[in-house]
């Protein structure tokens, strides 16, 4: 996969996270996903459309990282993934894909942004919008793991 798509994305997962939630994230290596089911607790998809290229970014967040983002980014604290978070979790999904999309469109790749889909539970298999190989990003936090999968064709 072309790290053209790739590159904005992390930068823009790190920037979110570390200026919106306070967190620090350290990015993990990245690898071939194996099978469709989520990895995390809470799962959101969201579809990046242009004229010539199409995909698809998923992320997927242990209970435990999630938690931690919403009670830095809220102001208070939680104790089970539920409607709460899952608008936090769709949130995060637009600004990540918001900046990435600035981001994009500085090295003249246009992409219409489509609204974030957010699944609570475990192994729910994650319905990305185009078909074809699934990168998948492992990141840490002091509280948690999250993963971002990427599919562009």
């Amino acid at each position: 996969m072309n790290s053209q798509y790739i590159n904005p994305l992390l930068a823009a997962t790190v920037n979110v996270l570390t200026t919106m939630a306070m967190v620090e994230v350290t990015i993990g290596k990245p690898c071939l996903k194996d099978g469709p089911d989520s990895l995390g607790d809470i799962t959101s998809v969201i579809d990046l459309k242009g004229d010539n290229h199409h995909g698809s970014l998923a992320i997927s967040f242990t209970k435990e990282a999630i938690l931690n983002i919403a009670e830095n980014m809220l102001g208070e604290s939680f104790s089970e993934v539920d409607e709460t978070i899952a608008d936090v979790v769709g949130e995060i999904t637009n600004m990540i894909t918001g900046n990435a999309k600035q981001l994009y469109s500085e090295t003249g790749l246009e992409f219409d942004l489509a609204t974030p889909t957010t699944n609570i539970g475990k192994n729910i298999p994650v319905a990305h919008t185009v078909t074809g190989a699934t990168l998948l990003i492992p990141f840490e936090t002091k509280a948690g793991a999250f993963y971002i999968e990427v599919c562009f064709n």
